[in-house]
């Protein structure tokens, strides 16, 4: 496979995992960590690396909102839920990048 194809279908994967994590809403970054070691906020990080590596300035939030669908504070406000203090001792324990 030439390295153009095998991009365009990384890009391709890249924005199905975009699109299931947008239409699973329910699933909370807590859920992610614990379960796969990242969350859309690491994949956010991680766009923002992936640019900055090309010479493209962008910053955190507008990744975010690329990764989210929408504002952060406004998928917050609408989605994410309380969680315990013990389960969330345990996030802080868990590498975050």
């Amino acid at each position: 496979m030439d390295k153009n194809k095998s991009t365009e279908i990384e890009a391709a994967a890249f924005r199905r995992l975009v699109q299931h994590f947008q239409e699973s809403p329910e699933v909370q970054n807590i859920d992610l960590m614990e379960l796969a070691g990242f969350c859309r906020n690491c994949l956010s990080k991680w766009y923002v690396a992936a640019a900055e590596e090309r010479g493209v300035d962008i910053d955190y939030d507008a990744a975010r909102n690329i990764v989210y669908g929408m504002p952060y504070k406004e998928w917050k406000k609408m989605h994410q839920t309380e969680q315990p203090k013990d389960r969330m001792k345990g996030f802080s324990q868990h590498k975050h990048q």
